[in-house]
């Protein structure tokens, strides 16, 4: 259970967004357009990218949710862990290891981006939009993740639990959907 009373049962990050709607809206708003809209970077690279900074950051929900959804896309268990290990040698192209290296460096702190690294991600065929992006998904993910340990949120052990919540994330992305987040027997997740 989290450390204060939520509204709902729901774990994770869902139950704090659920739990502030007005807040939740703009946040879920933003995911959205950050990790389903149009973009020369495709889901898979986007979400590795979420996935990387929420397994650095030591978020259990949030690494556990969106390593699913890299699989739900495609990915493999073996490509997460080099992204994880060893970004510099994860099967990926140039361009995606220098911005795995810019969310690196986002995530501990984000002056440690520097001009070369930008220059690097330039020189391996990155855009400025997608180094924009990478940026700020990665400083997203990074509230997504101190908001969801810093309230201790519930995390689900069963990784089936994952499974169905990336399978919707990948079908259906981050929005609240109209008719809410479960249906009778359903199990509520994001």
């Amino acid at each position: 259970m989290a450390y204060i009373e939520l509204n709902n049962q729901l774990p994770g990050i869902t139950g704090l967004l659920e739990n502030r709607p007005d807040t939740g809206a703009p946040i879920r708003e933003l995911t959205q357009i950050l990790l389903r809209g149009e973009s020369t970077l495709t889901e898979l690279e986007r979400e590795l990218i979420a996935t990387l900074v929420s397994y650095r950051n030591e978020c259990r929900y949030c690494t556990s949710a969106h390593a699913a959804t890299v699989r739900a896309l495609g990915g493999t268990e073996d490509l997460l862990e080099k992204v994880f290990h060893d970004p510099g040698e994860a099967p990926v192209s140039e361009k995606m290891r220098a911005l795995l290296a810019i969310a690196a460096k986002v995530q501990r702190l984000g002056k440690e981006v520097t001009a070369s690294d930008i220059e690097k991600a330039r020189a391996s065929g990155a855009s400025d939009i997608e180094i924009h992006d990478t940026v700020l998904i990665a400083a997203l993910f990074c509230l997504y993740n101190r908001y969801v340990d810093g309230l201790g949120t519930y995390r689900p052990e069963d990784p089936a639990y994952y499974q169905r919540l990336a399978s919707r994330l990948v079908t259906i992305g981050y929005s609240r959907p109209k008719d809410g987040l479960a249906r009778k027997g359903e199990e509520l997740y994001k």
